[in-house]
């Protein structure tokens, strides 16, 4: 099978991988490689090929970023643990000032997120905007949407999340992280001025049950939140994790870009790989662990964080296997002898297609991961080869993979139900403030596709 009866049965192939996913409840994994075989024996791949297609699909993408996925999530345990995810909260309220309530929530999110998955870093700050609510007296609907979306945001947009890792590292720019951090910052800046506007409007309309609890629970609550940790990290132990692989990731940036030779610049090159920069991240994590007095704690946080990475990486394959079928059939060159409507879609293409599957299945770094291995093989067709245009490409399917939060996704449950509202609720406010993200983010890369 080839030309247009492939593409058609292709869209089959994403649709009913969607609907076992979403109404029938089939693992990802599960859905997504038994639609890599299927479409594998369609697509007229040699019988005695496909075997070694599939394998080719799922190692690769292990090989590029199964240890960076890994070293990002434990980061990201190890700050919560320590108890450096609510110094970094801490450090964002004292900046930004309580006079600001709403944006130093989301804000303190949007900082935290970036390790942190956003599940749990909602669990980790709702004491705190519990807190800041009753200091401020500020509307607790307001306070909530804005702390989700700022989770949100840096959840599908900055490494080390486990999400842009995987796509930018399908998309052939694993080793370009800075560049994913970076343009994942300017990418952020509409969304969240966006967030913070629907939130202080949504908090004037809807109203939740929290909002009547009294002043002393919430504070002592607080408190005892804090008093679990102890002592809190220092304000540069708590930002070295995540910091320390930046800089080092800068450098050999730097260095490349400067022609340095010899055995210093082989030394930055090295010390920049992701992989390198995250272990050495690893490390600043280990001691805090260390200075808390938690470091026989290590061996636990290992295996939990590896328990909760094990999904996420089996999925990454999975979509690596697909995006491998993908390439090693005829569509890519049937599409890319028929561009033209492909490329007026251009950079809302894999966008729209992230937005579909999120919203089907509820899983964002799902809706990414696999997206991104659908469209890596289209990327040259798309006109986005070039590292800065593939990094675009991972933000278009990050703001898809925010588009939208409903009963579906586990986080629409997190956050009605810490934020006291009920389901209808949560519909107005969460339902309809991704949405707002999803287009006020694609509405600064679609400008960004224009000049870069």
């Amino acid at each position: 099978m080839s030309g247009l009866a492939l593409i058609i049965v292709f869209l089959l192939a994403v649709v009913v991988m969607i609907v076992a996913i979403s109404k029938y409840k089939v693992h990802p994994f599960l859905a997504i490689m038994g639609i890599s075989l299927i479409l594998a024996l369609l697509a007229g791949i040699p019988l005695t090929k496909i075997a070694d297609v599939i394998g080719s699909g799922f190692s690769g993408t292990f090989t590029s970023i199964g240890i960076v996925i890994i070293l990002g999530a434990l980061i990201g345990t190890i700050l919560e643990k320590t108890g450096a995810a609510l110094k970094l909260a801490d450090l964002v309220v004292r900046i930004v000032g309580q006079k600001n309530p709403e944006l130093a929530v989301e804000l303190m999110g949007w900082i935290v997120s970036i390790p942190v998955f956003c599940d749990s870093g909602f669990v980790i700050l709702n004491p705190i905007r519990k807190a800041i609510v009753k200091r401020t007296a500020t509307s607790s609907v307001a306070m909530t949407v804005a702390l989700s979306a700022g989770l949100y945001i840096s959840h599908v947009f900055i490494p080390p999340t486990p999400g842009p890792i995987a796509a930018a590292s399908t998309l052939g720019i694993g080793d370009n992280l800075l560049l994913v951090m970076g343009l994942g910052v300017v990418c952020s800046i509409i969304p969240l001025i966006a967030g913070l506007i629907y939130a202080k409007a949504i908090g004037k309309s809807v109203k939740s049950a929290d909002e009547t609890a009294g002043k002393d629970e919430v504070v002592k609550t607080y408190e005892q939140l804090v008093a679990e940790y102890g002592k809190l990290p220092g304000g540069a132990n708590a930002l070295a994790p995540l910091v320390v692989p930046i800089i080092l990731m800068a450098l050999a940036s730097i260095s490349s870009m400067a022609g340095w030779t010899g055995f210093g610049a082989d030394l930055l090159t090295f010390l920049g790989k992701p992989v390198i920069a995250l272990t050495v991240g690893t490390l600043c994590a280990i001691v805090q662990l260390a200075t808390a007095d938690k470091l026989d704690d290590l061996y636990t946080i290992t295996n939990d964080t590896l328990k909760t990475v094990g999904p996420i990486l089996f999925v990454t394959a999975a979509g690596g296997v697909l995006g491998k079928v993908i390439a090693s059939s005829s569509m890519v060159t049937y599409i890319t002898d028929h561009a033209a409507a492909l490329q007026t879609i251009g950079i809302f293409f894999p966008f729209i297609l992230a937005a579909i599957l999120k919203s089907a299945q509820g899983s964002s770094t799902v809706a990414i991961t696999t997206t991104a291995g659908i469209v890596a093989p289209l990327l040259e067709v798309l006109g986005f080869a070039s590292p800065a245009r593939a990094a675009l490409v991972v933000m278009a399917i990050g703001a898809g993979a925010m588009t939208v939060s409903h009963a579906n996704d586990s986080y629409f449950w997190v956050v009605t139900n810490f934020g006291d509202m009920t389901p209808e609720q949560g519909y107005k406010t969460q339902t309809a403030m991704t949405l707002v993200l999803g287009v006020a983010s694609m509405v600064g890369i679609f400008i960004l596709s224009l000049v870069l």
